[in-house]
């Protein structure tokens, strides 16, 4: 990467990372906080929890097409005013249906994907990859912290007070977004040019593997809210570990999740093993809330069982995104992705919602056979798949494509190991989906050399 592309890689990722960190920091103490609310049920509190999914998922394309429309840096500092606005609403309410409102007006300023196009504005095709790895590693880092910092400031400032915090780090987030992001001259044409929305779409809908992992990402994220609808309640009723001392358990399960989960994600560097990992982080979770169901009552059972969760998640979590990238055709892989963090932002939602409802008519109990329920469903359509092939993108430029565009690409295509090939003449630019395990290493060297000059 060029000096002005990790400045803005890493100014984009900490916008990105301040606006999580607002979102994630009350998952572990809310559920506890709203049982004092006016108007408050189980059912409202999962519906506070997850409100901001549905909207975010709603307003998600909407705040992309206005990028393209007034501009990348307009829209995505609209998405976080919307969100501060969210945040002090929820802050100053003293009802749950308050609350609700904020939540939905957090996840209205939807301003992922116009952060991702900025990114991609920002950065070169064959840095594109990494400059979204990075931008994923701080929403990770935003959760982890969240859930060890949440119950800290919980105890010093309140969830009103988290609220307020929330508020500030939106507003820091867009001083970051005019003082540190550069201003691109031009957006990139996104790879497919002109192909509509609506085709787009229609392609990755009839893709079997990349739905697969929709599902995936929208059970993990469901069993995620629900997570923290339930386990807060477990850990004062249960185990008598209250509200202000939650964080000394957060701390040591996400340290040890971390640790555990290293060995797994390693294993996924060759690619045969990729499907077992998966399936093992499945697993995980689904033995960490049969864990959850028959071992509340016990520290030595439960605690275990969060550390088991918290791998089987944290392996799940770092690896579909790579799938999807992996998955996705080159010049669909916009729509792909936009598909899959709509679900995942749906099923945040229905796991607030299905978690509250349950919670209210079964206790925590019912929440967690209702999680272990979701993911054996999920275990179930996973079993009998095929696994995919996975490919990998390399990215070639050229000075003066269009005079050869076609032959080019008839050239590329009959290498051993290429599967497809995207010319973009306007931006000297070709993208080529590759089987490394075909690709000889020398097959693309003298295109490379070209590339470089």
């Amino acid at each position: 990467m060029t000096s002005l592309e990790r400045r803005s890689v890493s100014a984009l990722a900490g916008v990105f990372g301040l606006r999580m960190l607002g979102l994630f920091l009350i998952l572990p103490v809310f559920a506890l906080y709203a049982v004092d609310l006016e108007g408050n049920t189980a059912f409202l509190t999962g519906v506070a929890i997850g409100a901001y999914g549905l909207t975010q998922a709603i307003f998600q394309i909407p705040f992309g097409l206005m990028s393209d429309k007034f501009g990348r840096k307009r829209v995505i500092a609209a998405g976080l005013l919307i969100f501060a606005i969210g945040s002090v609403v929820a802050a100053m309410a003293d009802s749950i249906n308050g609350v609700i409102i904020g939540r939905a007006l957090q996840g209205t300023g939807a301003i992922a994907a116009a952060v991702i196009a900025l990114a991609s504005d920002l950065t070169r095709e064959e840095q594109r990859t990494k400059a979204m790895a990075i931008i994923g590693m701080t929403i990770g880092l935003a959760f982890f912290v969240a859930l060890m910092l949440g119950p800290v400031l919980d105890r010093s400032i309140g969830v009103p007070g988290i609220f307020w915090l929330t508020a500030v780090l939106a507003i820091a987030a867009i001083v970051v977004v005019y003082k540190s992001v550069p201003t691109p001259v031009a957006s990139h044409v996104p790879v497919g040019g002109e192909t509509s929305l609506k085709k787009q779409f229609s392609i990755i809908l009839k893709d079997i593997h990349l739905l697969r992992l929709d599902l995936g990402i929208f059970c993990l994220h469901l069993v995620l809210t629900a997570f923290f609808v339930a386990v807060p309640f477990t850990l004062v009723e249960s185990l008598d570990i209250q509200r202000e001392s939650q964080w000394s358990v957060y701390l040591p399960v996400v340290l040890l999740s971390v640790i555990a989960m290293v060995p797994l994600v390693l294993m996924t560097t060759r690619k045969k093993r990729i499907p077992n990992i998966f399936l093992a982080g499945i697993v995980l979770l689904l033995v960490g809330e049969l864990i959850f169901t028959f071992g509340a009552q016990s520290t030595i059972w439960f605690l275990p069982g969060m550390v088991v969760w918290f791998t089987g998640f944290n392996t799940l979590e770092s690896l579909m995104p790579s799938l999807v990238s992996r998955l996705a055709p080159v010049q669909n892989k916009g729509a792909a992705i936009g598909i899959y963090n709509s679900s995942e932002f749906f099923g945040a939602f229905l796991g607030g919602v299905l978690g509250g409802l349950v919670l209210g008519l079964y206790g925590t109990r019912g929440v967690y056979l209702m999680s272990a329920a979701v993911i054996v469903i999920w275990l179930l359509i996973m079993l009998p798949a095929k696994p995919p092939k996975l490919l990998d993108t390399r990215v070639l430029r050229f000075v003066d494509l269009d005079s050869q565009s076609n032959s080019l690409a008839a050239e590329l295509s009959a290498i051993d190991g290429v599967t497809e090939v995207i010319v973009m003449a306007p931006q000297g630019v070709v993208y080529l989906k590759v089987d490394s395990e075909l690709l000889l290493p020398e097959a693309l060297e003298k295109y490379e050399t070209v590339a470089d000059n």
